[in-house]
């Protein structure tokens, strides 16, 4: 660790052993932080895969982890008063727009007891600096998508589903802590994020899973949707430059973070193929309860602030994460 090291106090991040909370927590360790990870470890998808992402962060130095759900209140603020936490990345949260028409109370739970917690134990905190949140391109809703992307200064539109509406009641809760307490907090509306480590139940990865093994994979929306999809390692660019950067006091912002290229699924499924070098037998199915035509994000304000250029072409990109889909899988035992 540099001497002249410029970072100080210690880090949450909520969510670690997912697949962006693991990602952030090594960058932010590489770099010279003392960060405590919390996760609930939950079975939404296969642990063995947080598991995996957990082992790696234990391996650092600077890393220490607690197994705790952000809707314990008092456990998070415990947390956060013994461990003298300055600064909160909170990413812990019940994912999956699909997911939610089955199991809403999950989404009550996590993404707003959970947003509460952290709220609550941000405005306790001492010499408090700054929270950023994890927020969704979801709140923007099935609108047309304009030549310019979704900008933060949009209004918004009704939910399409229960995971958009939680997301879009945290930002609102955040809004009120932030005039009431008066400490700075970002949110952060994450556009769809893929890579290395990734979550098995988006579309890439499971598209994976399925070519491999010569099933066919079904393509909803009649394979018109368009997503902006944005590469593990640019989205942390753009997290811990959101951190380093925070609003003055009193102020929360929201920020767009995504790649500002969309792209349509057939083409996402073509590079995806070639990565593969196989070719996929695809089934047409119509669209999902939930799901939204678009998604483009216009991230001109966390370029100003903080210079974020997404660097990662989706080819490259879904090389990378097919390279590192065949040897992790091909070096788990069977399930």
């Amino acid at each position: 660790m540099d001497d002249e090291n410029i970072y100080s106090g210690t880090i949450l991040v909520t969510g670690a052993a997912g697949f962006i909370g693991h990602a952030v927590s090594h960058q932010l360790v590489e770099r010279g932080e003392r960060v405590i990870g919390i996760d609930n470890l939950n079975d939404y998808y296969d642990p063995r895969l947080k598991a995996a992402r957990l082992a790696n962060l234990r391996s650092l130095e600077g890393f220490e982890f607690a197994e705790l759900d952000v809707s314990d209140a008092d456990g998070v603020s415990k947390l956060v008063q013994e461990n003298g936490v300055k600064r909160i990345i909170h990413l812990a949260a019940q994912a999956g727009v699909r997911y939610s028409i089955e199991n809403p109370f999950a989404y009550q739970k996590s993404n707003l007891e959970g947003h509460l917690s952290l709220l609550e134990a941000s405005r306790h905190a001492p010499d408090f600096e700054h929270l950023v949140y994890a927020s969704s391109s979801s709140v923007y809703g099935d609108k047309p998508m304009g030549g310019e992307g979704f900008t933060e200064e949009e209004p918004a539109v009704d939910p399409v589903s229960l995971y958009a509406a939680t997301k879009r009641s945290g930002e609102l809760m955040s809004a009120s802590y932030a005039k009431l307490y008066g400490f700075p907090q970002t949110g952060l509306r994450f556009f769809t994020v893929y890579g290395p480590w990734g979550r098995p139940d988006m579309a890439y990865f499971g598209f994976t899973k399925k070519i491999l093994a010569s099933e066919a994979i079904e393509v909803y929306g009649q394979g018109k949707m368009a997503r902006d999809f944005t590469y593990i390692d640019d989205i942390v660019d753009g997290i811990l430059g959101a951190l380093d950067n925070p609003p003055a006091p009193s102020e929360h912002r929201i920020l767009n973070i995504g790649d500002s290229r969309p792209v349509g699924l057939m083409e996402m499924i073509e590079a995806l193929e070639q990565a593969l070098g196989m070719e996929a037998e695809k089934v047409m199915r119509p669209m999902q309860p939930g799901d939204v035509t678009a998604t483009y994000a216009d991230v001109s304000k966390l370029h100003a602030l903080t210079g974020y250029e997404p660097k990662v072409m989706l080819e490259d990109g879904l090389k990378r994460f097919v390279s590192w889909y065949r040897d992790f899988y091909g070096n788990l035992p069977p399930e």
